[in-house]
């Protein structure tokens, strides 16, 4: 009959052989036997267990020992009565046969010294935590799912007498009948949404999947809004070093350098549900860090988060957060599984801060709420590998049943409160009082620029009147069709009239949808109005009335542009995409611009227009990027992978009156990188080459900035037209350091100000055929004489809404029209 130590070692080896180690990669598996080291029997009950560790086992009748762990440490110690302990080194994540005799020990009582610890003892059980950081993790596994449940809830809060009473709300009073007064300040509930998902996780290579089975939205019907009200961008996971939340980077209480910014306390010991654990309480080192104070349940085993409560200390440089808590509950689904069963959280959003004087009334404000459970989790089962295909992250299949009430009370995991059923019949009910319509048309203004009128929408607003040298007093007037005209084609366009250049200016076009899905347009416009060549597309628009009243210098270097375009944009999956455009341009010069080039005979020329006719096939990328989206419009939530833009331009000499032939290509490079408690950093790359003969008007013209509004994307101590190049490369770099330093200064701690640096610098050269190709104009030059540069010290969150940025222009400062020292304004409102 074989042995129980030949059947460990057979099943050590049918392990080996079969590959499940693949399955369990970070799995550490050890058998043996423990024997008298000079009699050679076999000892029982003999203790095995992993340093520093309470995981181990005993060894059976005939000596021998087998058991598996995510939480190995680096050695493992064997004890028993009369024997000498003896320790044996472990190699982690193998599967490993270790034999261990022990030495009879004489027995001798030693003395007893008592002293007191020589650490916090917290921190004894901190760095365990951490240890086992990577082992408690769930994406340790090699494929999870779950089911997810999500609620998502807005109210109003500080509802008071007072203000239920207010003329503005009585066409519709009846929504205070839902008012609950049993918090800490009365809220009324305005918005809910839940949604029902399936989630599926993989290591190698690391892919995750949602699939949105259920969505339940009260007032919103926006597929790419209920995508977010999924799991897989509510999910915030503790063991991270660092937690970005509202866009900041926290420090997470189990990060590895956790003790620099924490203070711990070991208060208590307890069973939590069925394990015993420590309770650790933790408050930030400083004032206004971005750091929590709470608690948290440490299993005294595994070292796993068992529970966790925590919210936002006092005085956090955060802006519009009146309070923030989070409470999530882990449970160990499987053995030495540790995964997120429940997940709640609260925050009170408020734009002006409650004093919370008697005498003065309270402000309004917003209670965010989130509570997420997960349940039916399966653990290391691998899906077929076409089930992981595709670069969709979070697929909308949709079970028809989930429209119906049914379906719901049988699937949410947790019931609805009496309160909360009535949100759904409370906010469908809002929407059919005219004057609450018009309050909600009144917000879409304000955020749009555009003012719904049925099927039509007039604006935007801000472009009613401007003033310029070249066309006096404009104004202007437009409008588009809305959605309620058409969910699939929208037209568009305008009509303005200069007072000093008495010409009429105009717009016409449209765009729609082909499919949905894929996302493909197509787009076809015919413009004649005046263009600011070489003006950034994070500026404010020509004719933007902000851009009239923030100029620095006077506005007439300003084109004449007539042009037919029709394009056709193709969404291949979210993040990818491309373009094709075909355009036709005519540019005339206005105000102190002029066209002036050499005939055949070598004399000056003056040129009313030039014409262009170009192909331009465009593409874009950025890993995992996700949007919001409306009928047409869309807004880009960006990602933590870089973007990637490319253009390629052909010119067609001849072609519907096109006046050259040139290639153009064009590449940028954005990314916005999380660097942690030194904030985030931002940087642009571009580059680009023109190839052929051309006038300066189809060069590249660096983008500058003549206003006293900063632009993050143009150099802001450069004038219009001031340096052109046909080749040319540029680095722009931003440091945000979210009051790094300022929070360390006590006074501006308490006005929470942050902390801006950056720097712009752009090479690039002018070929000799494109000099003469067309006259530069004085102010025009190009960048013979080295880089261009300017750095910039700023600071922001000044009344949390305001950005001051003090510029140095280091070169080329004998240009007519310059500074070396330069202030600009920014509007940036952030968390």
């Amino acid at each position: 009959m074989m042995s129980r130590s030949v059947k460990y070692r057979a099943l050590v080896t049918l392990v080996c052989l079969m590959g499940l180690g693949g399955g369990f990669a970070q799995t550490t598996r050890i058998s043996g036997k423990v024997t008298d080291a000079r009699t050679g029997e076999t000892l029982p009950f003999v203790n095995i267990a992993f340093i520093d560790s309470r995981i181990g086992t005993t060894t059976d009748i005939e000596g021998d020992y087998a058991f598996d762990t995510y939480y190995a440490t680096d050695s493992i110690r064997a004890s028993s009565i009369g024997y000498l302990s003896k320790t044996v080194p472990v190699r982690r994540d193998r599967v490993q046969v270790i034999d261990i005799a022990l030495e009879p020990s004489r027995v001798e009582l030693a003395e007893v010294i008592i002293r007191p610890p020589d650490e916090n003892p917290a921190f004894a059980i901190l760095r365990r935590v951490v240890q086992h950081k990577e082992t408690n993790n769930r994406e340790k596994l090699s494929a999870y799912s779950y089911e997810a449940y999500n609620k998502i809830e807005f109210d109003l809060n500080n509802i008071t007498e007072e203000f239920t009473q207010k003329k503005l709300f009585k066409p519709f009073a009846f929504i205070f009948e839902n008012v609950d007064s049993t918090d800490a300040k009365p809220y009324l509930p305005i918005f809910m949404t839940e949604t029902l998902s399936e989630v599926y996780y993989r290591q190698k290579p690391k892919t995750r999947k949602e699939f949105i089975q259920g969505t339940k939205v009260s007032g919103i019907e926006n597929e790419s809004v209920s995508q977010f009200m999924g799991d897989m961008y509510q999910n915030v996971n503790i063991y991270d070093n660092f937690l970005v939340i509202f866009g900041k980077n926290f420090v997470s209480p189990i990060a590895d350098g956790g003790k620099g910014f924490y203070d711990y306390y070991l208060t208590d010991s307890a069973f939590v549900g069925k394990y015993w654990c420590y309770k650790l309480e933790f408050k930030p080192k400083r004032v206004q860090e971005l750091a929590f104070m709470g608690e948290m349940w440490i299993n005294d085993t595994t070292y796993a988060v068992r529970r966790i409560e925590a919210g936002i200390a006092e005085g956090a440089n955060l802006n519009f957060v009146e309070a923030f808590s989070v409470r999530q509950e882990y449970d160990q689904v499987e053995s030495e599984v540790w995964m997120l069963t429940r997940d709640e959280l609260v925050v009170d959003l408020n734009v002006l801060k409650d004093t919370g004087e008697p005498n003065k009334n309270p402000v309004q404000g917003l209670y965010g709420r989130r509570t997420a459970s997960y349940k039916e989790f399966v653990i290391n089962e691998l899906l077929d590998e076409a089930f992981y295909v595709g670069p969709e992250e979070v697929v909308m299949a949709i079970d028809p049943l989930s429209l119906g009430a049914d379906y719901w009370d049988t699937n949410r995991h947790v019931p609805l409160t009496a309160k909360e059923n009535t949100i759904y019949h409370m906010v469908d009910t809002m929407k059919t009082i005219p004057r609450f319509r018009t309050y909600i048309d009144i917000v879409n203004t304000v955020v749009t620029g555009y003012y719904p009128l049925g099927m039509v929408e007039l604006g935007p607003y801000f472009t009613t009147y401007s003033w310029n040298l070249v066309e006096g007093n404009r104004f202007r007037m437009g409008a588009r069709t809305s959605s309620k005209f058409s969910r699939r084609v929208e037209f568009e366009g305008y009509l303005a009239y200069g007072t000093l250049d008495h010409e009429f200016k105009y717009s016409l076009g449209g765009k729609g949808f082909i499919t949905k899905d894929p996302r493909l347009i197509l787009g076809l416009y015919y413009k004649r109005d005046v263009e600011q060549l070489g003006q950034s597309t994070n500026a404010f628009r020509q004719d933007n009335i902000l851009s009239s009243a923030f100029r620095r210098t006077p506005n007439n270097k300003l084109t004449m542009v007539r042009e037919y375009q029709v394009y056709l944009e193709r969404e291949w999956f979210m993040g990818l995409s491309s373009s094709a455009m075909f355009q036709v341009r005519d540019l005339s010069p206005r105000g102190s611009l002029s066209y002036v080039s050499l005939n055949d005979a070598g004399e000056p020329d003056t040129l009313s227009s030039i014409s262009t006719t170009e192909i331009v096939l465009g593409g874009r990328f950025m890993y995992k990027e996700k949007f919001v989206a409306g009928d047409f419009t869309r807004v880009s939530l960006g990602s933590r992978y870089p973007s990637l833009e490319v253009q390629l331009g052909q010119g067609m000499k001849g072609v519907i009156g096109g006046d050259y032939d040139y290639t153009r290509l064009l590449a940028r490079i954005q990314h916005r990188v999380q660097l942690g408690p030194l904030g985030f950093l931002r940087y642009t790359v571009n580059g680009g080459q023109i190839f052929g003969t051309l006038p300066y008007p189809l060069l590249a013209i660096h983008a500058g900035n003549e206003t006293f509004y900063y632009d993050d994307i143009a150099f802001n101590t450069m004038n219009f037209f001031e340096f052109i190049s046909d080749r040319f490369a540029s680095v722009f770099v931003e440091q945000h350091f979210e009051g790094l330093f300022f929070n360390r200064v006590p006074l501006f701690r308490r006005l929470k100000w942050r902390e801006v640096v950056g720097a712009k610098v752009v090479v690039g050269s002018l070929q000799q055929k494109n000099r003469d190709a067309m006259e530069l104009l004085p102010f025009m030059f190009d960048l013979s004489g080295g880089p261009f540069a300017e750095v910039s010290f700023g600071v922001e969150n000044i009344f949390k809404i305001l950005e001051v940025d003090m510029i140095r222009r280091l070169n080329y400062l004998d240009h007519p029209n310059v500074r070396d020292w330069a202030f600009r304004l920014k509007l940036n409102i952030t968390f």
